[in-house]
């Protein structure tokens, strides 16, 4: 994951890039994430890797697949979820020393890994399906427990006192042995220490978990303001399909802080299931060496950005970016010309989502929002067995095991 020689915050000598940033950001009309961010605040890693943050604990997230009971099936499918969420969003914070803007990603990027530990193999196929709108699909999936994860999103940028994010999107869930599927919506965000130059992400609103088997979770979020509140909170309750606001429905509740602790526990009040993020043990992902990735995955397009950016070579870093979009353009070009568009290497767009169409139903104002995704996307297993090389060493593992 991201490298730890970023550094913290802004440096002294870009204190005044960094205001200068803040202004014109407060100006800027229309989508922040089609804005050009100075070099000095951005990351190393590309948005494609963040798909990884969904699987760091994979006996969490193969857990559910190994209870027999639906109720308690769906409660430790919310655990897992919860589980994510300091990886996806606070993670990078904690290593870092702030949050840092990630690399656009080019349409075709991918970012392939798999992680090994006594669940067996999980594996991740992340892929980069539109540019106009940004939309980065994934697939993750353990084959052994028959636990399969995919999804897609965007994320729709605007500033008002701070940056507010609005994630367009969903993930999917399929536990085979059940045959249970689950849709997951995504929670917003906003960003914090702006002004002071040292940003972090925190959540708010509400987010769904509905299952197949009839049983939906809606998660709370929840922060620090000027009077009250604790950082990272959240509360969630789950109920049967229809009865979010019977409270004499409510089958568990979960209470605590998304980035430290949170217990849940039945209508009875007895605690059924904790969780410590701080002591819960992290599989390390598995990505092969850069000289036999594929050109197209993230980290061996990005290197040389990556270089500028850790020896705080801004114009380097400037340039090696131009490289990379001049030659993303020029492709556009190509295939404006010649009348055909890119072809996604692991993912189709499909006219319907029959399953998530009908779990959205139990999402307050939900949708799929195709609209906003520049489509539906779906993994293609046929074309994951039919993928042309070059293909690192890790890509082929990642190919046999879709057969």
């Amino acid at each position: 994951m991201p490298s730890e020689q970023e550094g913290a915050a802004v440096p002294a000598a870009n204190k005044g890039g960094w205001s200068s940033f803040l202004k014109s950001m407060a100006s800027f009309n229309g989508d922040l994430s089609s804005m050009t961010a100075p070099a000095f605040i951005l990351s190393t890693t590309s948005l494609t890797e963040f798909s990884a943050y969904w699987a760091e604990m994979p006996h969490l997230l193969v857990a559910p697949a190994n209870e027999p009971d639906p109720q308690k099936r769906s409660m430790l499918v919310l655990k897992w979820f919860l589980s994510t969420l300091k990886q996806q969003y606070a993670s990078r914070n904690e290593k870092l020393g702030s949050e840092k803007k990630p690399l656009n990603p080019f349409l075709g990027e991918l970012f392939l890994g798999k992680w090994e530990d006594a669940t067996g193999e999980t594996q991740l196929v992340s892929e980069q399906v539109s540019h106009h709108p940004p939309v980065t699909a994934y697939s993750i999936w353990n084959n052994k427990h028959g636990v399969r994860l995919q999804g897609y999103n965007a994320q729709k940028a605007s500033f008002s006192r701070t940056i507010n994010v609005r994630q367009v999107g969903h993930a999917h869930l399929r536990i085979d042995k059940y045959d249970e599927d689950y849709l997951f919506t995504l929670p917003a965000l906003h960003i914090e220490g702006l002004i002071i130059g040292t940003p972090y992400v925190e959540l708010n609103k509400s987010s769904y978990i509905v299952g197949s088997n009839g049983f939906t979770s809606r998660i709370d979020y929840s922060g620090k303001g000027w009077v009250s509140g604790s950082k990272n909170s959240l509360s969630a309750i789950m109920y049967p399909h229809g009865l979010e606001k019977d409270k004499h429905a409510v089958i568990y509740t979960a209470e605590g802080s998304w980035t430290d602790n949170f217990t849940i526990k039945d209508s009875k009040k007895n605690i059924v299931q904790t969780y410590q993020a701080k002591k819960e043990p992290k599989t390390p992902l598995k990505v092969a060496p850069i000289e036999e990735q594929d050109p197209l995955e993230s980290r061996r397009a990005w290197k040389k950005v990556a270089d500028a950016i850790i020896k705080g070579d801004m114009t380097a870093t400037g340039n090696e970016k131009s490289v990379i979009e001049e030659r993303q353009r020029a492709l556009r070009k190509t295939e404006a010309a010649s009348k055909k568009e890119w072809e996604r290497r692991f993912f189709t767009k499909v006219d319907k989502l029959p399953i998530l169409e009908k779990l959205f139903k139990e999402v307050p104002g939900g949708s799929l929002e195709a609209d906003q995704t520049g489509g539906l996307w779906q993994f293609d297993q046929e074309k994951a067995r039919d993928a042309k090389p070059p293909f690192s060493k890790l890509s082929e593992e990642l190919k046999n095991g879709w057969n």
